[in-house]
């Protein structure tokens, strides 16, 4: 299934993308596409659903495809070729930060560069929402806790985020630094998500294009290790990681401005395009 959220910023309506692109309104059987609607007995019965029986819409927003995130959390510098690029070396063992939920916003919406900003940059990213809580879950079982994939773009102010002191999350968090969707693609739709392509372009130009084959940590082991540290309940995010081709690592580097648009997706799980504004 193809799940989605649809309407005005803040008042979105849970949604699902029938077999020849209609969207329809789910909001008869749910209120939003989170928490134990998730679950996998939450996605059965959608499953169980006669598509042609609830009402079309067009003409909507597409908002982010999953409501009321607990917990957004991010793996840094997951892809070899994006560590070198980065002059970073290689973890040992995943590098985990988080983005502020306040950064989440549709996918198609306008992306903020933050006042101040001198080093905003993109990053394309396989999101992994979770359906089943796991806690202590081996590396085996972990898939079983998926409830979908989404695309994310982990925008960043690096400046923000390597020069300000502390943690990323400076850098990570600005609103709107975190479009998610257009879709929840539920996992039983996706055979192996480590033989995805993924690319992003800013303004036409081809600047990432890569596959989560190349991933250093799977997202087996990254569920299992987060598990190891805190519970994963439904609706927490997982973004995996960004293949090479940020700005950061252009030569000279290249960053994002006022005017600027971008476009990016991953196969399977649709695409996005955003305009940057001025905070």
């Amino acid at each position: 299934m193809k799940l989605l959220r649809y309407g005005p910023k803040g008042q979105e309506k849970p949604g699902i993308l029938d077999t020849d692109g209609t969207v329809r309104d789910l909001s008869g059987l749910v209120d939003d596409i989170a928490g134990e609607v998730l679950t996998p007995a939450g996605l059965d019965g959608l499953r169980a659903t006669d598509l042609s029986s609830l009402p079309a819409v067009s003409g909507q927003r597409i908002g982010p495809c999953v409501g009321r995130v607990g917990k957004f959390l991010c793996i840094g510098l997951n892809y070899a070729d994006h560590a070198a690029e980065s002059g970073m070396a290689l973890p040992e063992e995943p590098v985990l930060f988080s983005k502020a939920v306040s950064a989440i916003c549709g996918p198609d919406d306008d992306v903020e560069i933050p006042r101040g900003s001198v080093k905003s940059d993109w990053e394309v990213e396989l999101g992994v929402v979770i359906g089943k809580p796991a806690k202590y879950v081996s590396e085996a079982d972990a898939l079983a806790h998926v409830a979908g994939y989404c695309v994310v773009n982990d925008l960043s102010e690096r400046d923000f985020q390597l020069h300000r002191s502390g943690q990323w999350v400076k850098g990570k968090s600005h609103d709107t630094f975190g479009p998610i969707g257009p879709w929840l693609v539920t996992a039983d739709e996706i055979a192996d998500p480590q033989r995805l392509s993924m690319w992003l372009e800013v303004n036409g130009t081809r600047y990432q294009d890569g596959s989560t084959a190349t991933m250093h940590f799977g997202v087996a082991q990254l569920i299992s290790h987060l598990s190891q540290f805190m519970s994963l309940h439904p609706g927490d995010i997982i973004s995996t990681g960004t293949p090479p081709g940020v700005g950061m690592g252009q030569k000279p580097p290249a960053y994002l401005r006022a005017g600027d648009r971008m476009a990016l997706g991953i196969e399977g799980l649709g695409t996005q395009h955003q305009t940057c504004i001025p905070a």
